[in-house]
């Protein structure tokens, strides 16, 4: 993680390149009560799995120029459901039906969303 940057506004930042995307349902929560492993997480979903997997590249890829990597990735291959481990920041990236089969924010119903959405 680039020193500087919180996990705030990284996970907004995930938030806001998924949506130049077209990415879907975009969901920032605050997992700080939730669990000591990570601070924000990022939901969100695209139709098809060149679209997920279109989302996913390009959080990375712009992460990537303001040299933020993710310490992982997993799914790149079968993008039903991809996850991006920025430490402090998971980022998960569903296949339409395949975030409704895992249901992950009832999982989490009990987190803060926390607003991503530039003002306008």
């Amino acid at each position: 993680m680039k020193k500087g940057i919180s996990y705030r506004k990284l996970a907004k930042d995930c938030a806001l390149i998924a949506s130049k995307k077209k990415a879907r349902r975009i969901v920032v929560l605050d997992m700080r009560k939730m669990t000591p492993f990570i601070e924000y997480c990022v939901v969100c979903s695209g139709r098809t799995n060149v679209h997920v997997s279109s989302i996913a590249q390009d959080i990375i890829y712009e992460l990537k120029k303001k040299k933020v990597l993710p310490a992982h990735r997993e799914g790149i291959n079968l993008a039903q459901w991809i996850l991006l481990d920025y430490s402090g920041v998971m980022v998960h990236v569903f296949k339409d039906d395949t975030r409704k089969y895992y249901k992950v924010e009832e999982m989490w119903s009990s987190a803060k969303k926390v607003e991503w959405k530039k003002k306008k």
